[in-house]
């Protein structure tokens, strides 16, 4: 605060005091305060103290002037000062009242002044001039979006004290905020610039100028007193902090200091892994080399190599010192490791690590303590203590669920292995979180457990689960070419569905929804093709044990086509109708990831002059009653859209009953009896020539002594009537996670093989037409429901990897499908946006696999290859979309020249 200065007058002397604003205030304030300061001021004045030869004068008028937007009486009532109080100039009265007004924040100048004394009645002029107000905010220089981020940040709203703080502060905070992101020269500049307004003339717009520049590269590290470890095995393990290098296009070599000290950080530790536990950096010097370009230079001092003496363990009585020993595992006489230590007391990067911690915790122990204490250093030998302190047994006592509108709360608590008065377990919480990320019902991202009321004293612990509702219902489209032509699907699936909502007029939004139940409508249909379904699953049949019933019913019409013409013959039809009833069961043995599964399936295919190579009888019908099994361990996490671990295993068996064990039909001789003989229209036994579809025709009545032929039409239509058969698969999918950057944001590698047989329980009956493999493409064209099953394999046209028959160099005339197939892939996955509305991930992939007529043609190592890349979108509405690219290094069958590129549209289905 600036000191008084003495101002002559014709009369006499006049006083004056200026100030600066150095602070902010908001208006809303100063009717708050005016109360407040009208009592302050009654009781202190009678405190006024005279200040360097200061006399006492009776206040007369009080003006106030200069720039503001507050009532002049408004002011007047809050300085305290009023016409007739008695006051001493120069005074300490007044110095209160120029603090006061200074402490508001909304004045960047103060005066006081004296304009004329009348005896012992002074008249004073309060000039005060305002802060002005910000009316708009502009960031040039940076994205949209980070212009938003910074004004929020900054907290530049319209109607803030546009002070010089407030510019210095803003100022210095985006400099900050683009050098830690290795922009070492970012400049700004901020303006201001008065508006012109009629009604408000203190109203400013600032413009902010920002230049980021380029990011400052690391053109050497320099790594001194390092005698241990060479400079090649430190620089791996700065894993962000890199020279730059011609050939390094996977790393940059930015230098950003955020992460710089935590890749120091990562040094030492490398050190602390390899016994050198009193390792540090002595010093580390940035080096300007030019405005682009720095260099590192670090000063290591190693000290001495150290290893485990004896380690004791104090204070445990729930577990022996053996079984904590055998968790810890670290023996002595092992070389010193500070990192694997502290990981084997506490892996705070893994919940569900099998450390020391886990082990208490996982068993009630949640108030445990576990800390490794050096209590001896001799030579180079340490030993430890383990200290313990156990704690009392927690309990959960309430367990709650927050931000569930749509999901019903017994759909929630039914997944959870948190139970109230159930013992504490880290375990059940974590699996907990993972179960309700895996029902698809909220965004798995946002998936938190808080704990609250946490009571050492009583032993217990309250949990409440946030989660955020995702949608749960899709408008199934899917599309893809398969055979020559595009096959489209649309479907609505509702996966949240509501049963019991069907007569609650007030459930439909549009349908009725919260019980987790999955009601699906399908049509699928091409110039050739349509089939219908409906399906429903109930993932808790009875509600008290998680036994999943689905059922489901279909109907499909296909028509001949010709591949050349790419017409549809309508009078060739084929029509498959279907039911099927399911049961699946979550077990507990050999531990509670495995579910068994059960499904009863009926088919009924019935042909209409339906003469195809695939079917040797154009009209005839055939029955499958096939009864499959299934058992399946998933314990992938925690984004059934991204998982980052966990694997799933998968082994079906698809099983016929063996009608040919007590039907009495000898199938190796039919061609022996007259009904299965070839016979002309008029019922005469004939010879025959086959046709071009493959189907032999009778052309002239038999002559004496030749042997009567079989008809194949007849025979197949013997051996089909009930489809005998049995069908082996297996999948198994790995998810790795190689990097993670944090949170979900890594890089993850999914390893995928899969393998499918069918064979016949009876060769004489032989493997039937149907349920047989297709291999290639994106697994969508599946235009024909005889049973058989698209597999995908990008890099190749739909279907196009099927064995031909020897003699046959056309996948048109020779479409039958193999009874084999094997196929491998390996695929890295990195997440762009993992967000409710829209999740988005990268991947290249590797894929090999080839499929066979039997074993007699079976060769593991010879398999069809592609490449690629490709990007999956899910959005909840829409279920999941994508695109790949791939590139078959092989020729498909009855081709010589290598496939070459190939474009998969992925709608509604995962690889």
């Amino acid at each position: 605060m600036k000191p008084f200065t003495i101002i002559k007058t014709e009369n006499e002397d006049l006083e004056k005091q200026v100030s600066n604003l150095v602070s902010a205030f908001t208006s809303k304030h100063i009717l708050a305060l005016l109360a407040l300061s009208l009592f302050i001021n009654f009781t202190s004045a009678a405190q006024d103290l005279p200040l360097a030869n200061g006399k006492e004068y009776t206040i007369g008028e009080i003006n106030v002037t200069g720039t503001i937007s507050y009532n002049e009486q408004t002011v007047i009532a809050y300085t305290g000062l009023k016409k007739g109080e008695k006051i001493f100039i120069p005074g300490d009265r007044i110095s209160k009242v120029l603090k006061k007004l200074w402490d508001i924040g909304h004045f960047s100048d103060i005066n006081i002044y004296v304009t004329s004394i009348e005896g012992d009645v002074a008249n004073l002029e309060l000039e005060i001039q305002e802060v002005p107000a910000l009316a708009n905010v502009r960031i040039q220089g940076v994205k949209k979006k980070k212009q938003e981020e910074l004004i929020k940040e900054n907290k530049l709203d319209k109607g803030v004290r546009v002070t010089e703080n407030l510019e210095t502060t803003t100022r210095n905070y985006i400099q900050n905020t683009f050098r830690e992101d290795g922009y070492l020269n970012t400049k700004v500049a901020i303006n201001t610039v008065p508006v012109e307004d009629t009604l408000n003339t203190n109203l400013v717009n600032m413009v902010i100028n920002v230049d980021k520049g380029e990011r400052v590269k690391i053109e050497d590290i320099e790594i001194i007193g390092n005698d241990a470890l060479s400079d090649a095995r430190l620089k791996r393990a700065l894993k962000k902090t890199k020279e730059e290098k011609f050939f390094r296009f996977w790393k940059r070599s930015k230098f950003i200091p955020e992460e710089y000290e935590a890749d120091k950080e990562k040094l030492v530790n490398v050190y602390k892994e390899k016994g050198f536990r009193d390792a540090r950096i002595i010093s580390d010097t940035l080096i300007r080399i030019d405005e682009d370009d720095v260099a590192l230079k670090l000063n290591i001092e190693e000290g001495n190599r150290y290893y485990f003496g004896n380690i004791e363990f104090i204070g445990n009585s729930v577990y022996s010192d053996r079984e904590l020993q055998r968790i810890l595992g670290i023996s002595k006489g092992d070389v010193y490791n500070g990192v694997l230590l502290e990981k084997q007391i506490a892996d705070n990067t893994k919940p569900d690590a099998n450390d020391l911690t886990n082990l208490y915790q996982n068993n009630g122990y949640l108030f445990s303590n576990i800390n490794p204490v050096e209590v001896k250093v001799y030579n180079d030998t340490i030993d430890f203590e383990i200290r313990i302190r156990e704690g009392k047994v927690a309990y959960f006592d309430e367990i709650t669920v927050v931000g569930n509108d749509k999901t019903k709360d017994h759909v929630i608590y039914r997944e959870m292995r948190t139970k109230p008065g159930h013992k504490y377990s880290k375990e059940a919480v974590v699996r907990t979180v993972r179960e309700l990320g895996q029902l698809g019902f909220f965004d798995a991202e946002n998936l938190s457990p808080d704990f609250k009321n946490v009571d050492q004293n009583s032993g217990t612990v309250d949990l409440e689960y946030s989660v955020v509702e995702a949608g749960a219902s899709q408008i199934e489209l899917q599309g893809g070419y398969g055979g020559g032509g595009f096959v489209g699907t649309l479907g609505l699936s509702f996966n949240n569905f509501s049963l019991s909502g069907l007569f609650d007029k007030e459930a439909y939004k549009p349908l009725p929804m919260g019980d987790g139940q999955t009601l699906s409508l399908r049509a699928q249909a091409s110039t050739y093709y349509q089939t219908y379904s409906l399906s429903f699953s109930e993932p808790w049949w009875g509600g008290k044990k998680p036994v999943r019933l689905s059922t489901s019913l279909q109907h499909t019409e296909q028509y001949s086509y010709d591949y050349r013409n790419r017409e549809a013959d309508k009078d060739k039809k084929f029509s498959i109708s279907g039911i099927t009833l399911g049961l699946a069961k979550r077990l507990t043995v050999p531990d509670d990831f495995f579910v068994l599964s059960t499904a009863v399936a009926f088919q009924h295919y019935n042909l209409s002059n339906y003469n195809t190579g695939l079917f040797t009888f154009g009209d005839g019908y055939s029955n499958n009653f096939s009864l499959t099994l299934g058992l399946t361990r998933d314990n992938t996490f925690s984004n059934p859209i991204f998982p980052m671990g966990g694997s799933k295993f998968e082994v079906i068996a698809k099983v016929t009953p063996p009608y040919s064990l007590f039907n009495d039909v000898d199938y190796a001789n039919l061609a022996d009896q007259r009904e299965f003989q070839l016979e002309n229209e008029f019922g005469v036994l004939s010879q025959g020539e086959y046709n071009s579809v493959g189907q032999l025709v009778p052309t002239r009545p038999l002559r004496p002594g030749e042997t009567p032929l079989g008809d194949p039409s007849k025979i197949d239509q013997e051996k089909y009537k009930w489809l005998e058969f049995y069908k082996i698969k297996f999948n198994g999918t790995w998810y790795n996670t190689l990097y993670n950057f944090g949170g979900s944001n890594s890089i993850v590698l999914r390893t995928h093989a899969e393998y499918g047989f069918l064979g016949a329980y009876n060769n004489d009956r032989g493997v039937p037409p149907f349920e047989r493999f297709y291999l290639g493409g994106d697994g969508m064209g599946t235009y024909s429901m005889d049973g058989r099953e698209a597999i995908a394999m990008r890099g190749y046209p739909n279907q196009s990897l099927i064995p031909l028959d020897r003699g046959v160099m056309s996948r048109e005339t020779d479409n039958d499908g193999a009874t084999i197939y094997n196929k491998y892939s390996l695929e890295l996955r990195y997440p762009i946006t993992l967000k409710p509305a829209a999740s988005i991930f990268a991947l290249t992939f590797l894929e090999a696999g080839a499929s066979y007529d039997g074993f007699r043609d079976y060769n593991p190592f010879q398999l069809n290859r592609s490449a690629g890349a490709g990007l999956r979108i899910f959005m909840p509405a829409f279920g999941l979309l994508g695109i790949d690219f791939g590139y078959g290094f092989d020729p498909i069958p009855g081709e010589t020249q290598r496939n070459g590129w190939e474009t998969h549209f992925i709608i509604g289905q995962q690889f």
